[in-house]
């Protein structure tokens, strides 16, 4: 077994070690606290849930960094050692291309914006993906935890989820390498499925009843809390009760409650659904993020990879051929079920690694990092989508028209969720940090 099969990128972080990163700061916190720990958070901001905003949003992370030129930049007139060892397909837009494995996205072409002209100054795995996730770089580039909020949690913080019962921000199966809350607070990070959609024994830990608890006995636990609370509330002047109350409440309500389990149900899709998807997990999991954002959930994250990661730096063909129709089939199905349905107004859609790939094959027939472009898929939300944005230049190297930054796509994320990135949150430090201090927005898309 190879290092980059063990593990998903080259700096030598495991799966493992992600999930481990991703459930420590929760593990121990049942979910009461969990609720009052994010309303507290909320409560120091000030914000307040605008619930006539029902937009959400699905982030799809290529972790690793997917290639460009194996995607959506391909070079067929390029030499060799530059147009790598895949053809190109022409897309239902004249004049533009897609690598051969994105078939079935080019055929809907005309619901896509693809961004070409994406770059950043990094080409480490844990800087850029802090970046793509964050909006900021990382400080210290061996810190393996959040140093700023992701925008799924300052989501999660400002507006809540869609409907009750269900979680505000759902990452899948696990959050994604810097998808947490940071000194936001660890009520604002993920649910975290843990599983993969596809995993015939798939249950969400977290929304079932403990072992030897059934219905009925936590319902007599309830009256008995009800008795001490009724009892409390005569000498409570503060409100205390009831919001202890709220937070039992919501608990309860996702725990017993049908909504959550209902959203998470993904057996309860027909056969034809679940194959049009594709039965792998890129496939199942996409599915679940789109039951998801229908049933209430305002922002899910999923681990778009398999083979580890989108780390290519040997056999690019190989790898790309395993995993690259599975993305292909699973973007296809998910943007048109939104644009049939009508949920393309309320849902956005992003598909983004950390960085592209070198834009010469290494003498391993793979690519290595490459921050200076990378290209980005965005659907959905009621985007000017049926367009290609900006151009990179013959070999796919850097940016020649239409340059922007990871920090114009979360802007347009946060426009669509209704969320100001001007605001500002203290760090531990009592420091005002925006959202994001890159807010432009990328002109064409909207």
């Amino acid at each position: 077994m190879t290092n980059q099969s063990r593990n998903e990128f080259c700096d030598g972080i495991s799966r493992r070690g992600l999930l481990q990163a991703g459930l420590g700061g929760v593990i121990g916190l049942s979910m009461p606290q969990l609720l009052r720990l994010q309303a507290a958070t909320a409560a120091k901001s000030g914000s307040a849930t605008d619930r006539s905003i029902d937009t959400a949003v699905i982030y799809l992370e290529q972790a690793g960094g997917p290639t460009q030129h194996e995607t959506y930049d391909p070079k067929p007139n390029a030499a060799i050692e530059y147009r790598g060892p895949l053809g190109a397909v022409s897309t239902k837009l004249p004049g533009v291309a897609f690598c051969e494995l994105m078939s079935k996205q080019a055929a809907i072409a005309d619901r896509l914006a693809i961004i070409r002209s994406i770059h950043h100054n990094s080409s480490s795995h844990g800087t850029s993906s802090h970046m793509t996730q964050t909006g900021y770089y990382l400080n210290d580039n061996q810190n393996r935890n959040n140093e700023m909020p992701c925008i799924g949690s300052y989501t999660m913080r400002m507006r809540g989820a869609n409907a009750r019962g269900v979680p505000a921000f759902v990452s899948i199966p696990q959050s994604m390498r810097f998808g947490r809350a940071a000194w936001l607070g660890k009520g604002n990070n993920p649910l975290e499925t843990s599983r993969s959609a596809d995993d015939k024994r798939f249950e969400v830990p977290n929304l079932t009843l403990l072992k030897g608890i059934d219905e009925s006995r936590l319902s007599d636990r309830r009256s008995l809390l009800s008795g001490f609370d009724a009892a409390r509330k005569i000498v409570d002047n503060h409100g205390v009760a009831d919001a202890t109350d709220e937070f039992t409440r919501q608990a309860f309500e996702m725990v017993t409650g049908d909504a959550a389990r209902k959203a998470f149900a993904i057996d309860e899709e027909n056969d034809a659904t679940r194959d049009r998807y594709g039965r792998n997990s890129i496939g199942q999991n996409v599915l679940l993020a789109k039951r998801l954002v229908e049933r209430g959930v305002t922002f899910v994250t999923v681990r778009v990879n398999t083979l580890g990661s989108w780390d290519d730096h040997t056999g690019i063909e190989k790898r790309m051929r395993a995993k690259g129709p599975a993305l292909d089939q699973a973007i296809c199905s998910l943007v048109t079920d939104l644009y049939e349905t009508g949920l393309h107004k309320k849902v956005m859609v992003v598909a983004m690694g950390e960085f592209g790939r070198t834009p010469r094959v290494n003498k391993n027939a793979g690519r290595d990092h490459w921050g200076r472009v990378m290209s980005v898929l965005m659907s959905g939300g009621n985007l000017k989508v049926g367009q290609v944005i900006g151009a990179s230049d013959s070999s796919g190297g850097v940016p020649i028209e239409s340059p922007y930054r990871p920090e114009n796509v979360l802007a347009l994320l946060y426009r669509h969720l209704g969320i100001d990135p001007s605001l500002t949150f203290n760090d531990n430090a009592g420091r005002p940090r925006y959202l994001l201090e890159t807010r432009d927005l990328i002109n064409e898309l909207v």
